[in-house]
């Protein structure tokens, strides 16, 4: 099956002036309320990986658990949760970010991957890059290769996706606005 773009499409929703003024905010949980719609994304995923050499599926808090997940499920792969500092049990290492107006840490946790890991990095969009550069530098730290970064969405006027690519990294994302 196909990868329907247009369908996809027509059921995120865009809410303007969200979480501030002058920001679009593209909602992927409408494709989880239409099983078309998620399996449609699913599949998408599902049949550009199921022959990678993968090893691992790593995702971003918190939408991007939810896609990633089946994702894990479906292609027999670990998943490696990155998330927000303190949400994770036992021993952890941390990387801070930048972020617009501040700073963020993610955290994950040591038994994560290891050395040799092929690593798929998801999240549900793409944006300004600085969460996923960080992630990308929480597994490399423990030995692993982030060999993609995957996203439903890619906002590619925020440079995210450029800054990823020029740190190494190739993206993949099924639909771009």
């Amino acid at each position: 099956m196909a990868f329907d773009e247009f369908y996809v499409k027509s059921v995120i929703k865009a809410i303007p002036n969200w979480p501030e003024p002058g920001v679009t905010f593209r909602d992927i949980m409408p494709i989880l309320k239409d099983p078309k719609a998620l399996r449609t994304v699913t599949d998408g995923f599902i049949e550009r990986y199921v022959t990678s050499d993968i090893t691992h599926i790593a995702s971003v808090d918190a939408r991007g658990f939810l896609v990633s997940a089946i994702l894990a499920h479906q292609l027999n792969k670990p998943l490696i949760l990155v998330r927000k500092k303190g949400k994770l049990p036992g021993d952890t290492i941390s990387e801070s970010y930048s972020l617009e107006y501040g700073s963020a840490t993610l955290e994950i946790q040591t038994d994560a991957c290891s050395e040799g890991d092929r690593v798929l990095l998801f999240d549900d969009l793409i944006a300004t890059g600085g969460t996923l550069l960080a992630a990308s530098s929480l597994i490399h730290k423990l030995g692993g290769q982030v060999v993609e970064v995957a996203s439903i969405i890619d906002l590619p006027d925020l440079q995210g996706s450029a800054k990823l690519q020029d740190a190494g990294i190739p993206v993949f994302s099924l639909i771009a606005y």
